[in-house]
């Protein structure tokens, strides 16, 4: 099929499309606020700049969109019927990049955890999100005791 829209209407859509401050991240960033933790966002000095770092727990979020990060088995991640040699190769370097920064990160001792955007979507994240930082707190105060000890 061919594309409907011109190149310069293509490239005029595309340029829009933002990496930070996305709504499944906004989304996220307030249930955490509301929910009394306290984070900070695109933490330069992390591989990956995750979304949201909460320091406190050692935890880096990556709230990743289905499109653009390959969400396995995703309705969202589709790949598109023109170019597909450089979309392929395109989606195949995000992934990989992807799993080296979270690599990198678990390797230096932080939690990581990718929220996907159809999770945000349907509202599934917020039950994962608090199972995780739960089990961060758990980790935490086992930790404590390890040192009081």
């Amino acid at each position: 099929m061919a594309d409907v829209l011109t190149p310069a209407q293509r490239h005029d859509c595309m340029s829009r499309i933002r990496g930070r401050n996305t709504k499944p991240e906004m989304t996220v960033r307030s249930w955490l606020h509301r929910n009394g933790y306290r984070f900070r966002i695109h933490q330069p000095d992390l591989p990956g700049k995750p979304d949201i770092v909460l320091k406190k727990y050692h935890l880096a979020i990556f709230v990743n969109g289905c499109y653009w990060h390959r969400h396995p088995g995703c309705r969202y991640a589709a790949m598109p019927a023109t170019n597909r040699e450089f979309w392929m190769k395109k989606f195949a370097q995000n992934v990989s990049r992807d799993q080296a920064c979270i690599e990198k990160l678990e390797a230096s001792g932080w939690n990581t955890l990718v929220i996907w955007e159809c999770q945000v979507r349907d509202g599934t994240f917020a039950e994962r999100l608090a199972g995780h930082l739960s089990n961060c707190k758990t980790e935490q105060q086992a930790a404590a005791g390890a040192r009081d000890v």
